[in-house]
């Protein structure tokens, strides 16, 4: 007799990081485990936590879940990639340890994968944890220099929002992931350690020909930077440094060179947020100083710069995998673009 096939891996990996979130856990890791479709594999990942997070795991779950423990911080796209490197699923999940899956997540994304076998990428609806009538993004959208943010973020979940249909890519919060595709495009790039791999991995995937499809009926809670903090110094520096390496490895060059004024239009847009309260920023210079953010942008466009190197070899290894032509990549970022006001002013 012929040997048997080896057994097939899970439909999902869904690998949860945690760094210091004990408190989170509890919740978030019980959802996933409570799910009605039950074809999936749970993967925790500790980025090296010091509040008893991992005897937590293994006092609570050690013969449901792997866990995967790190010796230190490795950030969001370090602790995400040593999950993804462990699982042995068909589609990775990740998600975020201050979120709550609704039970019939996974089947409703599960339905969705079906429904578009070619698609690389699939995100949920996640609304606010809090206030469970408002959407916290249904996808990504992204301003003309690399600068991107939850889509509909803030908006009412009235019945808007319900129809099923293609988005630029996913919120590394809940995002889902073909495992085909990143054996083809690469995992996160470690260097952004946060705020940002998300979408540099999303626009990776679509110059390479994969799609993105929002699943409204997959529901996922958030509770809104519960780890990192919504208007921490730290946060400012790796969005903005970020979002230029973001810019330089994934546009068109036509759309690099025209981008510092696009830059100068949302500066101007953060400062009337400093001078009205309003916004990211206006909250910052008032909790801290104007001068403060001021000091934390240059600091992040002067990392930003410095890397310059790596990410320009990064963006002629990327130049191979493109399926898509430059004007197809403009018209995705037409296509789900947002304003300077939208990105500076709106929270």
């Amino acid at each position: 007799m012929p040997p048997s096939a080896a057994p097939a891996g899970p439909f999902f990996s869904v690998i949860v990081l945690n760094w210091n979130g004990k408190d989170l856990l509890g919740e978030c890791v019980g959802s996933v485990l409570a799910q009605t479709f039950q074809d999936f594999e749970t993967i925790v990942v500790d980025n090296g936590s010091t509040d008893g997070s991992v005897e937590f795991l293994r006092e609570r779950w050690d013969d449901r879940i792997r866990l995967v423990v790190l010796p230190s911080n490795e950030g969001f796209a370090g602790g995400n990639n040593a999950g993804i490197r462990e699982a042995k699923g068909t589609f990775i999940v990740l998600l975020n340890n201050d979120t709550a899956a609704d039970p019939g997540w996974l089947s409703a994304l599960s339905g969705a994968i079906h429904r578009h076998p070619d698609a690389g990428m699939f995100t949920p609806k996640i609304l606010n944890y809090y206030r469970r009538d408002e959407i916290d993004n249904t996808g990504h959208v992204i301003y003309p220099d690399g600068l991107a943010r939850g889509r509909h973020r803030l908006e009412k979940d009235d019945g808007r929002f319900d129809e099923e249909g293609e988005v630029l890519h996913p919120s590394g919060c809940a995002g889902v992931y073909k495992r085909e595709m990143l054996d083809q495009i690469g995992l996160l790039d470690d260097a952004f350690f946060a705020y940002g791999e998300d979408v540099d991995l999303g626009l990776r995937a679509r110059w390479a020909g994969w799609r993105c499809y929002y699943v409204p009926a997959a529901v996922v809670f958030h509770k809104y930077s519960a780890t990192t903090g919504t208007y921490s110094p730290q946060k400012a520096y790796l969005v903005e440094r970020n979002r230029l390496w973001i810019l330089i490895k994934n546009f068109p060059l036509r759309e690099i060179v025209l981008s510092p004024v696009h830059t100068a239009c949302r500066y101007a847009m953060h400062g009337r947020g400093v001078i009205s309260g309003k916004g990211a920023s206006g909250r910052f210079a008032r909790d801290l100083s104007a001068w403060r953010l001021f000091g934390v942008i240059l600091r992040a466009e002067a990392a930003g710069l410095a890397g310059l190197p790596r990410v320009l070899r990064q963006r002629r290894e990327n130049r191979a995998r493109r399926r898509i032509t430059p004007a197809q990549f403009r018209t995705l970022l037409r296509r789900f673009s947002m304003s300077a006001e939208e990105v500076a002013l709106k929270d």
